[in-house]
């Protein structure tokens, strides 16, 4: 992983780390997400989630403001204030006693997570623009890919582990844990990370938010990413129902195609994105959105009580997922960076986090509500909207920039 410095980045392999180590604070928190405030107070559980419910929903506007401050400063300084936040938020967890407490401490932590995602992918870009690393901006996000999914990974087991004993010093202790996590990963970034000037282009004469509601091509790669967020989602959302109540499976092989899953990301991100360097982008996204697809089918067509072949089906299926989610984390990524004018690229970033944002919302509603009618009805769905996306995301490219399409050819020295 090679820093350059001629114009001004350094500190790549920190910033990597410094992300797998970001995520590991989100690892150990995920799995008490509502599980601590109801251990560790009075507070009834639907109340809790109330509340919850309330401080993520405060941070939806946050996005515009990040993608303008990300243009006019950097985007680097708003991912350690974020890393900050979420510290602050997480100590603040360790003595919360009642609703105020948990409403504030959550909606820090809810703040600074809305403010990492709307700036960590302008950063990354930003770092590249300014590098002379050979890699190229596919591979950096890949790279931050996989670190996310390692961390998140091995924060969650290190929870599952600690916290069986079941003692409130022990969850406190997660608590501090995670807050330790982003101070560091935070540290790390100041000490030893630069943006070269990734952010210092020429300004629009127009580059608001206006010009970018008038850019319907990314607009439309808005909304067509909304479908393959929702897609990625709903391994997560939907694999213990469908485990449980679909198939009537064991409970332990949710955990084993999850942890596989996340294995094949952290190790294969970097590799799967370097084998596909030359590839227009688009197609990519067409391919993962087939694989999708194709997942979807082999959900739909499980049913309960014959695991000799719907087992290996499953397994088939989630493998099937995981090269969707490896080719289209990283792509989708570089193809809405490289397709934002540079000039405002902080705000096309943050804005293109809408369609995860939006996603995340709808898909436990979507899943529930589909699966309730039938079992089969939410893949049946799911699956058609991955296929209409193809023909979206074809007749898209002609309208996208070539060079957002696919990396130019590299000049001869």
């Amino acid at each position: 992983m090679g820093d350059g410095d001629v114009r001004g980045s350094r500190g790549g392999a920190v910033l990597i780390g410094a992300l797998a180590v970001d995520s590991l604070g989100n690892g150990l928190f995920l799995p008490l997400s509502l599980v601590y405030f109801v251990e560790l107070t009075d507070v009834p559980l639907a109340l809790v989630g109330v509340l919850l419910t309330i401080a993520n929903a405060v941070t939806l506007p946050i996005p515009i403001w990040v993608g303008t401050l990300a243009d006019r400063f950097g985007a680097l300084p708003l991912v350690v204030g974020a890393q900050l936040l979420q510290a602050v938020g997480f100590l603040m967890y360790a003595w919360v006693s009642g609703p105020v407490g948990i409403l504030v401490s959550s909606a820090l932590v809810a703040i600074g997570v809305r403010f990492f995602w709307s700036a960590v992918f302008t950063a990354i870009a930003d770092f590249v623009d300014g590098s002379t690393s050979t890699l190229s901006r596919d591979t950096w996000y890949a790279f931050a890919n996989g670190a996310r999914t390692a961390g998140l990974a091995a924060g969650g087991l290190v929870t599952g582990i600690v916290v069986t004993d079941g003692r409130e010093a022990t969850y406190r202790a997660v608590a501090c844990a995670a807050a330790a996590c982003f101070t560091a990963a935070a540290v790390l970034i100041t000490a030893f990370v630069r943006t070269g000037p990734g952010h210092a282009h020429e300004p629009l004469e127009h580059s608001g938010y206006a010009t970018l509601l008038r850019d319907r091509p990314f607009l439309g790669l808005i909304a067509l990413n909304s479908v393959y967020a929702l897609s990625s989602m709903m391994l997560g959302v939907a694999l213990p129902t469908v485990i449980l109540i679909g198939i009537q499976g064991p409970a332990w092989l949710t955990s084993a195609l999850l942890a596989g899953n996340a294995v094949l990301i952290a190790v294969l991100s970097a590799p799967v994105v370097a084998r596909l360097t030359g590839f227009r982008r688009t197609r990519s996204i067409v391919t993962a959105a087939v694989l999708w697809a194709a997942w979807c089918v082999s959900l739909a067509v499980l049913v309960p009580g014959q695991p000799e072949w719907v087992l290996p089906v499953l397994i088939g299926g989630t493998l099937l997922f995981t090269v969707a989610e490896l080719v289209h984390a990283p792509v989708s990524m570089s193809l809405a960076a490289a397709a934002a004018p540079p000039a405002a690229r902080g705000r096309y970033l943050a804005t293109f986090q809408y369609s995860f944002t939006i996603s995340s919302i709808i898909a436990p509603a979507f899943f529930a509500t589909l699966f309730e009618l039938a079992t089969a009805a939410p893949w049946i769905a799911l699956g058609l909207l991955n296929i209409a996306s193809i023909g979206g995301m074809l007749l898209l490219e002609r309208r996208l920039p070539a060079a957002a399409i696919k990396d130019p050819a590299p000049s001869p020295s």
